[in-house]
């Protein structure tokens, strides 16, 4: 999470996006070589196997974020109690996946962004116009196809790796990188995204992640300890923690100051 990982970055987001806003036929070109015109379909997306990869990609990512949840919901019921999980990689990994699987993505651009997805466009059997990834006007009116939630999920996997000892660190960068390329190539083969979907998602992805890590890692006016973390969660439900404990009659050690 480096500055060249961030102008790298910038840089394909840079030409990815100047090359398809001026030619967007690419994008049908690379959709075109996962459709049989003798069926009109998209095959893969008929395939068991498949299927069940794409749902298991989405597992995979997820159980990243589940010791952060689960280690939440305990401090949650009992604050008296450390937290079981570094408290800075709780915020980090959350904000993350919040930010850029959910707020950006699905409650932002695939709400307002009426792009198609390829397997509903005329040139693959569809009713809907085709139009460029710049272009929110498009015939979709929900769950549209810019930009990919699966590959901005699937991509997010670089948060994780971010905090993988330094030593494993590059090698979590790779897997997680060849993880997003999978994820997003069988939303490609499904008819579900184009490329462009995919590749900005995973930019985003990555964007979001570079600038929280910068925030809570890395810069010195803004990064923050583990205990403080715990500190604050540990005020913020203690009031509920008492009140159950008047309620229910329940008695423990004496409480943390706070």
């Amino acid at each position: 999470m480096n500055r060249t990982g961030l102008f790298i970055a910038l840089a394909l987001w840079l030409v990815i996006g100047v090359v398809f806003g001026l030619y967007p036929e690419l994008d049908l070109k690379l959709a075109s070589l996962f459709f049989d015109p003798q069926t009109k379909t998209f095959p893969l997306k008929l395939n068991d196997w498949a299927g069940f990869a794409r749902d298991a990609a989405m597992w995979v990512a997820w159980a990243f974020v589940l010791p952060s949840l689960v280690a939440l919901v305990v401090k949650m019921i009992r604050p008296d109690r450390p937290l079981m999980v570094s408290g800075r990689a709780i915020v980090f990994l959350l904000v993350t996946i919040i930010m850029s699987a959910g707020i950006l993505t699905n409650l932002t651009f695939k709400t307002y962004w009426g792009r198609p997805r390829p397997v509903v466009v005329t040139q693959f059997a569809g009713d809907q116009q085709f139009v460029a990834w710049w272009d929110p006007r498009g015939d979709c009116v929900r769950n549209c196809s810019f930009f990919s939630g699966e590959g901005a999920t699937a991509f997010w996997t670089l948060a994780p790796a971010a905090l993988a000892p330094p030593a494993w660190r590059p090698l979590a960068y790779a897997g997680a990188v060849v993880f997003g390329a999978v994820t997003s190539g069988l939303r490609m083969a499904f008819g579900g995204h184009f490329l462009t979907d995919v590749a900005i998602a995973g930019l985003v992805s990555f964007v979001v992640i570079w600038f929280a890590y910068a925030l809570i890692y890395r810069w010195p006016r803004t990064r923050f300890s583990d205990e403080a973390v715990d500190a604050a969660l540990t005020r913020l439900n203690m009031p509920a923690y008492r009140l159950r404990r008047r309620l229910f009659g329940r008695k423990s050690g004496p409480e943390p100051s706070v």
